[in-house]
């Protein structure tokens, strides 16, 4: 019923005081319906899972495959190897493995565990916590690659020329015992010269041979010109406290690169197998911009001096050129930020268009069934195609393919969105302290209702409303992505950096509201009254193939969405 207007409400779930932090994620997952809590008969089936044996697999045990992540991972979903082929018609060649997870032999068709992560479609990442698409029981422990642990896995053995093309490759069901669980930062410090105790023993037998790989696989690359954005992230650590302990970009390492030119080569290999096979298949495509998006995207480039020729089908070196040029200028964040909008969402498929961004006519995800289905599809395709079991890829899920195939590009999305709210909420919250402080920022985003701002230091994002730009009238200019006052003239464009003081903060809806710090703005601050703080939506969250905004505040593995 209804008293004064208001509506009766029944609370279903507290979850918790917004001072304690730890609710932050919880909120995220509640209001973007992400299911959180396995059901008994899926946690049942993890539980009862049992170990592997060798069986018909092929035994690569005696191989020094390891494992490369994040310090704070636990799911270790693939191994690596590399060494010299020795086929002397091969001269600068190479063997490369990449191993991954049986999830498939764990998660069967139709059951508990099999429902339940088509459901969830993805693992989702916040800074307090994983929502796994897998109980732990599997997720981190019998499908995690541990060092010196059998484990199975599917796996591609590849062989490379000198310049990085794949001569030949092929899937085989096999067992493996990882000889060490690296993090990048310790990879890259061993190839830089200062290995430690964990990396000195194998650096010249395990390390050396994965880096002289990736570098014949980045010589193949530069062939290609795949998209080549730069998309800094920002990684958020907590004290035990839950409150946000630091901020600072997440560092991009060769190895970083070692680990992405493997994954993408084996994804690549997955993708014309299947196609080879006349297999079904789920890819991950990106397609080419939309017509649209490139005139304004030109119109704005002229704006700036630079030239892009659109011609009927544009290729991903048309915009590294244009990045080459803006490269060290003030232009460069606006033309990279401007180049990333233009860009297509990427999704998966089972009808493929190729993949644009990495320059691919082929390509699928392999390499993480532990926290994404659409991998955990593909394994059971390459499994049926392969004839390696009876586990492989049922009519029926075939059939409802293109259905599957939207619902993890949504719950994809879904847990982008989940994943933002919470980091915004959690830099509110570390943002609130500082009330009045003043701040460097580019300008991320020009609507109608104001500036959309990053902070340089944090990388949290804001608005300085129109409403607070009181020294002229500003009218919105499309082709040139700017702010122009119609009296002054004065100009606030795309990329630009500004100083900007901080005037209210919200927690609950991650919203944070900017002022310029000049005095008309202190003086007609009252006389204007201050906008009403929601949430700032709008351009600058739009959600192209690989990554939102230019800035990314991220828990994940290192290893980015392609």
């Amino acid at each position: 019923g209804r008293r004064h207007g208001l509506r009766e409400a029944r609370v279903v779930e507290v979850l918790g005081d917004m001072d304690d932090r730890r609710a932050i994620s919880l909120i995220a997952i509640h209001s973007n319906d992400i299911p959180d809590v396995f059901p008994p008969e899926a946690e049942a089936e993890a539980e009862a899972a049992k170990p592997v044996g060798l069986g018909n697999r092929e035994d690569l045990r005696h191989l020094p495959l390891i494992t490369v992540d994040g310090a704070d991972a636990r799911d270790f979903d693939d191994a690596i190897w590399a060494a010299p082929d020795d086929d002397p018609k091969n001269k600068g060649g190479w063997q490369v493995i990449v191993a991954i997870a049986d999830v498939a032999h764990y998660v069967t068709h139709n059951s508990a565990l099999d429902r339940e992560a088509r459901k969830r479609g993805n693992s989702v990442y916040f800074p307090d916590r994983v929502v796994p698409m897998l109980p732990e029981a599997l997720s981190n422990n019998l499908c995690s690659l541990r060092p010196d642990e059998d484990r199975p896995v599917m796996a591609v053995t590849m062989r490379l020329d000198a310049k990085g093309r794949r001569l030949e490759h092929k899937f085989h069901r096999a067992m493996i015992r990882s000889a060490a669980r690296v993090i990048y930062e310790d990879l890259q410090a061993a190839h830089d010269g200062e290995p430690n105790e964990q990396t000195a023993p194998i650096l010249d037998s395990v390390i050396e041979p994965l880096y002289g790989a990736w570098s014949a696989l980045m010589r193949a690359r530069e062939g290609r010109q795949p998209l080549d954005l730069d998309l800094p992230e920002m990684k958020i650590t907590l004290g035990e406290d839950g409150k946000i302990a630091d901020i600072h970009p997440r560092r991009r390492l060769d190895a970083h690169r070692v680990i992405e030119e493997f994954m993408i080569e084996a994804n690549v290999a997955a993708a014309e197998t299947l196609e080879e096979q006349k297999m079904p298949c789920v890819y991950r495509v990106h397609d080419v911009p939309d017509r649209e998006k490139l005139l304004g995207l030109r119109e704005f480039l002229s704006s700036l001096n630079l030239s892009i020729t659109l011609g009927e089908r544009p290729r991903p070196e048309l915009f590294n050129r244009i990045l080459v040029k803006a490269k060290g200028t003030d232009q460069w964040e606006a033309v990279n930020q401007s180049i990333l909008r233009s860009q297509s969402q990427a999704r998966y498929d089972p009808e493929n268009i190729g993949h644009f961004g990495l320059a691919r006519s082929r390509y699928a995800h392999f390499t993480s069934p532990i926290r994404r289905y659409s991998d955990l599809l593909v394994h059971r395709a390459l499994i049926r195609g392969g004839g390696f079991g009876n586990d492989g890829l049922r009519d029926d899920e075939a059939d409802r393919l293109a259905a599957t195939s939207e619902h993890i590009s949504n719950t994809e999305r879904r847990a982008m969105v989940a994943e933002r709210d919470a980091n915004d909420r959690y830099m509110a919250a570390f943002m609130a302290e500082r009330a009045g402080a003043e701040f460097e920022a580019r300008i991320n985003g020009v609507t109608r209702a104001g500036l959309f701002l990053t902070l340089t230091e944090t990388g949290a994002d804001g608005l300085l409303p129109m409403r607070y730009l009181h020294d002229d009238y500003y009218q919105v200019d499309e082709a040139q992505k700017a702010l122009i006052g119609e009296r002054s003239g004065a100009r606030y464009r795309l990329g630009d950096s500004l100083t900007a003081r901080l005037v209210e903060v919200n927690t609950l809806t991650g919203g944070l509201i900017f002022e310029l710090p000049s005095e008309t703005a202190k003086t007609t601050e009252g006389a204007r009254g201050r906008p009403r703080i929601g949430k700032p939506r709008g351009e600058p969250r739009k959600e192209p193939g690989k990554r939102g905004t230019a800035r990314k505040h991220s828990k994940r593995k290192g290893k980015r969405r392609t």
